[in-house]
């Protein structure tokens, strides 16, 4: 094998890494103030979406770059264990999925755009699995605040199986919100942070520039 094919296989390599594994950080313990500093009181005016789609540092470079859109924060819902680490979730045992909670301003971008973002940032019809990152914590969901956003979700759903958008159907699971527990810090802002590591450059990287293309009206200044 040339020197060249060496290298190509060493990135390929990298590129299959799961967000379970890319860390580098290890398990690390927050405590309860700097959470609570990460979810400060939400703004007047200001509405929440919260969203499952494989990784969470891949859904939180996405919609972080929306006009509109306050904060990301990242974390996790939809479990039946109190507080739970990044370490336990990623075991699986938990029940929660990765999500990020999306604080927006609805006079400058809707939730029925951010579910349009939502369906067509990811692969609404992998069960429990989201590229190489496998497992009932990555699977799809909404998490619905309110009966608004429970028929929004689901109209949405029901048009996108019926347009044959996707070529197979769609297995979003779409819940009622419970509980939000916030992911340690160093998932905060994660891409934006750690741009060149290796999860970041071959699996974020790609899917942040497409969404740009297809969203470019909807960016940030």
């Amino acid at each position: 094998m040339t020197k060249f094919s060496v290298l190509i296989f060493v990135l390929h390599m990298l590129a299959l890494q799961a967000c379970g594994k890319s860390s580098g950080n290890g398990e690390q313990i927050d405590d309860q103030q700097s959470k609570e500093e990460i979810m400060e009181t939400n703004k007047e005016g200001m509405d929440i979406a919260t969203f499952g789609a494989g990784c969470f540092w891949c859904v939180e470079a996405v919609f972080e770059n929306l006009k509109g859109v306050e904060k990301v924060v990242s974390g996790y819902s939809g479990g039946h264990v109190e507080n739970p680490t990044y370490k336990a979730v990623c075991s699986g045992t938990t029940g929660h999925a990765e999500v990020c909670q999306v604080h927006f301003d609805p006079s400058v971008i809707s939730y029925k755009e951010l579910l349009e973002i939502f369906w067509q940032t990811h692969d609404p019809t992998t069960l429990n699995r989201q590229g190489n990152d496998v497992g009932t914590q990555y699977r799809s969901a909404v998490f619905y605040h309110n009966d608004e956003q429970k028929e929004l979700a689901q109209k949405y759903k029901e048009r996108l199986d019926q347009s044959g958008a996707f070529r197979d159907p769609i297995v979003t699971e779409i819940v009622p919100f419970d509980k939000f527990y916030v992911a340690e810090n160093y998932h905060q802002n994660y891409y934006e942070q750690n741009g060149s590591q290796p999860y970041c450059a071959f699996v974020i990287k790609p899917k942040v520039e497409k969404f740009k293309k297809a969203f470019s009206d909807k960016l940030k200044d």
